[in-house]
């Protein structure tokens, strides 16, 4: 099969109503973790979610701050937008070393154990008054993946919180497996396509606020979204995703992991190698 860069965001949901997939949260059995702390993961666990993980030093983060600046210009001016920047460790190096950053990679390991994959990349990037939210949602109704053993480290490239919109969790959500959603309707401003209603019936919730250089950690069926940025400060964050290497990706997703921790003893995911560029052409 030849090697794909471009894969849908967001596959149709008709498409993945085909795929069997075991939609269950597989809670993370590490004893002796090595970045979180032994209550991290056990908080992980119960309530799916674990933030304020300190990774990029300010000057670090700088630094990526203004590579990112200098890629959106690019990508708005070939067409895109501030949300368009997706399955970017596919094309640009320096996402590349971000989804396979040492300290990253030990803390999502942490949770999924020594074997895992970097598959995703996408910048959220809300700038001052966009006015666009990110209804309540699990990222597992969106991924052809199965088992449901999935991991989102949230890169905060800007500082978040409340003002300019950042994450919020429904803490324990996660146990109640895959959920009804309805179709986003226009008058939500959704960046994505699907809602759930009425959310804390399933938990309470969680303002995921971070100064830029940390990550939260959430598993892909914690319920979660985040309200419009109606200040005058943006809020871009990054998503790496991560998955178990002994999970199996449907519609050529596999095409898109790089082996970050341990093994593939499938051969499954395609470990891509890093990109020679970090911009596009």
């Amino acid at each position: 099969m030849a090697m794909q860069t471009e894969f849908k965001a967001v596959p149709d949901q008709n498409d993945l109503a085909t795929i069997e997939r075991d939609l269950r949260f597989h809670p993370s059995t590490t004893t002796s973790p090595s970045v979180l702390n032994p209550e991290q993961v056990a908080q992980f666990n119960k309530y799916g979610y674990v933030k304020g993980i300190p990774v990029y030093s300010p000057t670090e983060i700088a630094s990526i701050r203004s590579y990112f600046d200098e890629l959106l210009a690019k990508v708005v001016a070939a067409g895109g937008d501030s949300y368009s920047i997706s399955s970017a460790h596919l094309k640009f190096g320096r996402v590349w070393d971000m989804l396979t950053h040492k300290k990253i990679v030990a803390a999502v390991s942490d949770i999924l154990g020594p074997n895992v994959v970097g598959w995703g990349s996408h910048f959220f990037c809300k700038m001052p008054g966009d006015g666009k939210a990110v209804a309540w949602h699990q990222d597992a109704s969106y991924w052809p993946l199965s088992p449901s053993k999935a991991v989102t480290a949230w890169l905060a490239v800007d500082d978040a919180d409340v003002e300019n919109g950042c994450m919020r969790f429904v803490a324990g959500s996660h146990h109640h497996g895959h959920m009804t959603f309805r179709p986003s309707n226009p008058a939500e401003h959704n960046v994505l396509n699907q809602t759930i209603d009425n959310p804390f019936q399933y938990g309470h919730e969680v303002i995921d606020d971070m100064a830029a250089g940390q990550i939260s950690l959430h598993s892909d069926l914690l319920l979660h979204g985040s309200e419009a940025n109606n200040s005058t400060r943006r809020r871009c964050g990054l998503t790496l995703r991560y998955a178990a290497a002994d999970v199996h990706a449907y519609m050529d997703w596999n095409q898109k992991g790089v082996l970050v921790s341990g093994a593939d003893a499938s051969g499954h995911w395609a470990n891509r190698p890093r990109p020679t560029v970090d911009f596009p052409a």
